[in-house]
C-alpha cells in the first residue's frame, strides 16, 4: 500500500431538511457572511432566515454562469465592504467555487495573478482562507469538499484554479432537497460531472486505498439513480443518491486528481464559454477509450486496466461486462440526455491543436493514468466533436 494523504472538508452534513441545521455552525464562525449565490439569489431566502435567527448578519453577493477572475475581485470587495468574518456558497459549482475564491483572495494580499495557477504565478497562500461553509444546490461538481476554485479568465481563453488546503470548507452541507427544482437538462449535465468525477479518480495515476473505496461507492449510486433522475427529478431517493454520489466524486478528486476530461474541460470552457458539465460528459466515454487503446498498445500490465474492467461491472451491473461495454454505456447515456457534441459550442477541428496545446499544461491531465500522445488527444476531440 502506497503512502497518501486524504484532507477533505473539516465537517460534512448529509441529509435531507440538514439546512435547517447551518445557523450553529456559522455562528461559531462569525457574526457576519458574505453569501454568495448564483444568478437567482432569491433561491437562497431560506438560507438568509436561518441565518437571520441564529443573529448572522448577511450580505448577498451573486454571480451570473461560472466565476470569471473579475467576479472574484468583485466579491472580495463586497466583503471587505461589509467585513465579512466568513463566507457561504450557496448553488452550484459556480457559487461554491466563488465563495472559495473570494474567501482565500480576501485573506491574502496581492494581485488575483499572484495566486492562479497556469496563467499566474502560482504562489501559495501565505494567510488561511476565510472560513467558507458550502451549500450545494446541484449534484455534479462535488466542490464542497474539494482545496481549489475554478476561475475564467476570458482574456486568456482558459479556466484556471487558485488552490490550497486551507480552502477546503469548514462546513459542508448536502441537503438533497435542495437539488429537487434542477431540471432534467441540469441534472443530466451536472450528474454526468460527477459520474466523471468518480471515474476519473478510480483510474488516476493518484488513486489510494481510501479514494478508491469511495470512487466504488459512489459508483454504484451514480450509475443506479443518474437514468432516473433525469428521467423523472421528483425521485426522491434517486435525488438522495446523486447528492451522495457528487459528494464522494469531489471527495476522490481532491485526493487521488482527475484526468484527460477535466484536463479538456478547463481550456475548453474558457475558450468557448461552454457549460462544463456538458463538456465533460461530451468528452467522458472518447477519453476513456482513448485511455484504453493507449494502456493496451504501451503498457498492458498497466493496473489502471483492470480498474476499467471492474468499472464495467460497477457501471452496467453485469459480472462479464467487458470495458467496451462500460464505453458503450457511457455513449448511451450521453445519447439519451441529448448531450450536444463540442461543434455545438462552436469547436471546429482546425482548432484542435490550441486546445490540445492549453490542455497538456492543465494540472488535472498530470494524473490521467497514461500520458496521451498529441495525436491521441486530437482523436478524442474530433471524435467528441
Amino acid at each position: 500500500m502506497s503512502t497518501f494523504e486524504f484532507a477533505t472538508a473539516q465537517r460534512i452534513l448529509f441529509g435531507e431538511g440538514t439546512l435547517q441545521e447551518v445557523g450553529a455552525p456559522a455562528r461559531a464562525l462569525g457574526q457576519r457572511a458574505l453569501v454568495v449565490t448564483g444568478a437567482h439569489p432569491e433561491r437562497a431566502q431560506p438560507l438568509l432566515e436561518v441565518l437571520k435567527a441564529a443573529e448572522v448578519k448577511a450580505a448577498v453577493f451573486s454571480v451570473v454562469g461560472e466565476p470569471t477572475v473579475a467576479d472574484a475581485v468583485a466579491g472580495v470587495e463586497a466583503a471587505q465592504r461589509s467585513d465579512v468574518e466568513l463566507v457561504i456558497g450557496f448553488g452550484g459549482g459556480s457559487a461554491i467555487d466563488a465563495a472559495k475564491a473570494i474567501a482565500a483572495l480576501a485573506a491574502n494580499p496581492g494581485d488575483v495573478f499572484d495566486y492562479l495557477e497556469v496563467i499566474g504565478r502560482a504562489q501559495p497562500l501565505t494567510n488561511p482562507s476565510l472560513p467558507v461553509i458550502a451549500i450545494p444546490t446541484t449534484a455534479g461538481t462535488g466542490s464542497e469538499v474539494t482545496r481549489n476554485a475554478v476561475l475564467a479568465s476570458p482574456q486568456h481563453g482558459v479556466k484556471v484554479s487558485v488552490r490550497s488546503a486551507t480552502m477546503l470548507p469548514r462546513v459542508a452541507l448536502v441537503d438533497p432537497e435542495l437539488t429537487y427544482s434542477a431540471p432534467p437538462s441540469v441534472t443530466a449535465a451536472t450528474g454526468m460531472d460527477a459520474l466523471t468525477q468518480l471515474i476519473e479518480p478510480f483510474v488516476s495515476s493518484r488513486a489510494n486505498p481510501l479514494t478508491d473505496a469511495i470512487c466504488r461507492e459512489g459508483l454504484r449510486h451514480a450509475a443506479r439513480a443518474l437514468p432516473i433522475v433525469v428521467q423523472d427529478g421528483r425521485n426522491i431517493a434517486a435525488r438522495r443518491e446523486m447528492a451522495f454520489a457528487s459528494l464522494c466524486g469531489g471527495l476522490a478528486l481532491a485526493n487521488a486528481g482527475l484526468g484527460a476530461v477535466h484536463g479538456f474541460a478547463g481550456p475548453f470552457g474558457g475558450m468557448y464559454h461552454a457549460p462544463h458539465g456538458a463538456i465533460c460528459a461530451a468528452l467522458l466515454p472518447e477519453v476513456c477509450a482513448a485511455n484504453v487503446r493507449a494502456l493496451r498498445q504501451r503498457q498492458p500490465n498497466h493496473p489502471a486496466l483492470a480498474r476499467y474492467a471492474e468499472l464495467a461491472t460497477l457501471l452496467t451491473g453485469g459480472a462479464d461486462a467487458s470495458i467496451e461495454d462500460a464505453i458503450a454505456w457511457l455513449r448511451s447515456l450521453v445519447n439519451a440526455f441529448g448531450i450536444p457534441p463540442l461543434s455545438h459550442y462552436g469547436f471546429k477541428h482546425e482548432d484542435a491543436s490550441l486546445v490540445v496545446a492549453k490542455a497538456r499544461v492543465a494540472s488535472s491531465m498530470k494524473a490521467n493514468p497514461i500520458a496521451l500522445t498529441d495525436e491521441e488527444l486530437t482523436a478524442v476531440l474530433l471524435a467528441a466533436a
